[in-house]
């Protein structure tokens, strides 16, 4: 499967960062979502990316929007990232690869490494954006114009 702009994003489980089990259900449907797959917990790029969205995650909750980041990493590997860089947003673990499956994401550089994509989700569930680049530091400030725009 492959989400599409336009697609309601179906309800999904995984394991967060707190080893406690997220139910997309909480949110989806009831506010703007950001949700960002990134390759792994700890890389220079992951880093720079999780720490842009915890630099401008006020900015996203003053709109009412929820991030979640979404990777393969172990949920013990997500609690020492978003520890040591003090994150404020869940970190979901995708160990079985289901959560990018269900996206429809894939791999970059050549098939090497896990692709860079984050979804921005309307207040009704429904992929409204989809930002695919290798490039970490732009995902965020776009992410954050297209949620403004939503509650504009």
């Amino acid at each position: 499967m492959s989400l599409k702009i336009g697609d309601i994003v179906p309800n999904f489980t995984a394991k967060d960062n707190h080893g406690e089990v997220f139910e997309s259900q909480s949110v989806l449907g009831r506010k703007p979502l950001v949700i960002y797959f990134y390759p792994k917990d700890n890389t220079p790029g992951c880093t720079t990316e999780a720490c842009s969205f915890r630099d401008q995650y006020e900015d996203f909750k003053d709109l009412g929007a929820e991030v979640i980041g979404i990777s393969s990493d172990s949920v013990k590997s997500h609690n020492k990232f978003a520890n040591k860089y003090k994150l404020p947003f869940v970190l979901l673990s995708d160990e079985d690869k289901k959560l990018r499956h269900l996206f429809g994401v894939r791999n970059n550089l050549f098939g090497l490494l896990p692709g860079r994509v984050t979804y921005v989700i309307d207040r009704n569930g429904v992929v409204i954006y989809i930002f695919d680049s290798v490039n970490a530091a732009k995902h965020i400030p776009k992410a954050l114009e297209i949620v403004k725009e939503l509650v504009l």
